[in-house]
């Protein structure tokens, strides 16, 4: 997919949102993902239920727009909706970190139950930025990379850990290692140069920066369940008719619902997929699990310590 251009982006893509018929949807990860997959279902059913009224062209890979600057340019207008990976926006508010806590919710029915504790809060912070959230997909647990065994988080101490959001840079920090920003697209070449040398990432992420190519183990030890989030600018969502509207909201539910029921299959095909590439995937020590669950009540009470009465209430609502 081409590279659109700067001037494509101030000229073409506010023009069109006016008229509501040719919409841009970047995202930040490849095809083969399943949030890409879910998100190219969601265009073509926009488009069916409005017989080519609205048509989304969903931008894979970060093709059009990088990762980061994905939630500028759609609160700003520059593209319509987008995708992005919920974490990246911590430091814009602690609600956005809920599930980048270690050990905080590590099966897929807590980490639903997470989300609906921290949806609202979510949805209110994008609203009063000019965002409006359509729905989210769940990423498989996080597990770690490395180079050799990790028996204990000594085996770590020295390495360089990949990070890419500020939960996962303290998470780096308190494992010992040195935190080093990358995003997905330069993991390999990262991994490579010796710019990291381990990182907590899901089996799809693995499988598609083929991590077997420069690590040997995969430690199953169901961090986190992250989600992505698909963001669509209050202008642009408020210049479509009312069916219009509907059939989009009707669709992102759709979407967010495929999600919670494809990423367990995924997380099974894609560790299975590590394993045939060569990689030796093990469950983790009781003395790793002992210090990654303490690293995450430090995590957590330095989280709700950003914000008591915000993250309180998520973490009141999903202890209910």
């Amino acid at each position: 997919m081409l590279k659109l251009t700067s001037a494509l982006l101030i000229g073409g893509l506010v023009s069109t949102a006016s008229f509501a018929a040719k919409w841009h949807m970047p995202t930040p990860y490849g095809d083969g993902n399943l949030p890409t997959q879910i998100a190219y279902d969601f265009a073509n059913e926009i488009k069916a239920q409005t017989n080519g009224d609205l048509d989304i062209t969903v931008h894979s890979g970060a093709s059009l727009v990088k990762h980061t600057e994905i939630p500028r340019s759609v609160k700003t207008g520059q593209v319509q909706m987008g995708e992005i990976f919920l974490g990246i926006l911590g430091n814009e508010n602690p609600v956005y970190k809920h599930d980048n806590i270690p050990f905080l919710a590590t099966t897929y029915a807590d980490a639903k139950k997470l989300w609906e504790a921290a949806k609202p809060a979510v949805a209110k912070q994008l609203d009063k930025d000019g965002m409006i959230l359509l729905y989210t997909v769940a990423w498989p647990a996080q597990g770690l990379y490395s180079k050799n065994a990790v028996n204990t988080l000594a085996d770590l101490k020295g390495t360089k850990m990949r990070a890419y959001s500020p939960s996962t840079s303290r998470l780096a920090d308190l494992m010992g290692t040195t935190p080093t920003t990358i995003q997905v697209p330069d993991i390999p070449q990262a991994f490579s140069t010796g710019i990291i040398q381990a990182m907590v990432t899901s089996p799809s992420t693995g499988v598609g920066s083929q991590a077997w190519d420069y690590v040997n183990y995969y430690t199953d030890i169901k961090a986190w369940i992250p989600k992505n989030i698909v963001i669509v600018n209050k202008r642009a969502f408020r210049r479509l008719d009312k069916a219009t509207q509907k059939i989009v909201m009707d669709a992102a539910a759709k979407a967010e619902a495929a999600g919670w029921t494809k990423v367990v299959e995924r997380a099974k095909k894609d560790t299975k997929i590590l394993i045939e590439n060569g990689m030796k995937v093990t469950e983790p020590s009781a003395e790793l699990v002992a210090e990654l669950k303490a690293i995450g009540k430090t995590m957590t009470e330095e989280w709700k310590a950003e914000d008591p009465k915000a993250v309180g209430d998520i973490l009141s609502n999903y202890n209910k």
